[in-house]
């Protein structure tokens, strides 16, 4: 299996009050991270078969936002595994459900996800990733211990596509 583990997109300031912050949805620069992440997953033909997501409003809204761009027409399955809230544990058996499945998008939040991530691709958990807002990073499962690949956020997904009009080999004159 190919996983795609992916912090949700920016949804703004954070609230003090947590029925408040669980509702707070995507504002525009996070729907733009959106649009901007689900062509870098079409760009490099990640196989998505599942998303799944954190029950909360800004990761559904992530996870659905990439689903439609990259042309996914299943519908998105909610986890607490991938909540703020979850545990490793949770975490390892919606990994163990979907083993049998060619490529998964997990959507969740930090800082459990990356730190799901670290013990992922490490035999004694110690390492740490940071991902950005939107980030994205492919994971190998089939290897022992799981292989990173790589990891993309938007920031850099958006100087690549600036860079890629542009040559760079300098100029000569063709006198």
């Amino acid at each position: 299996m190919i996983l795609y583990l992916m912090r949700h997109a920016n949804a703004g300031m954070p609230r003090e009050n947590p029925t408040l912050d669980a509702k707070r949805g995507l504002i525009k620069e996070g729907k733009e991270q959106c649009m901007l992440m689900a062509r870098v997953l079409n760009a490099l033909k990640a196989p998505v078969e599942v998303i799944v997501s954190s029950p909360l409003k800004r990761a559904l809204q992530t996870a659905q936002l990439v689903g439609t761009e990259i042309g996914y027409d299943g519908k998105v399955e909610i986890s607490p595994a991938l909540g703020l809230d979850a545990d490793y544990a949770a975490f390892q058996r919606l990994l163990a459900k979907y083993s049998e499945t060619e490529g998964v998008l997990a959507v969740g939040h930090n800082p459990n996800l990356f730190q799901f991530l670290g013990r992922l691709i490490s035999n004694n958990g110690g390492v740490a990733v940071r991902m950005r807002k939107a980030s994205i990073a492919r994971v190998d499962m089939d290897r022992h211990p799981p292989l990173l690949q790589w990891l993309i956020d938007p920031r850099t997904a958006r100087a690549i596509y600036a860079s890629v009009g542009k040559s760079s080999r300098p100029k000569t004159s063709r006198k």
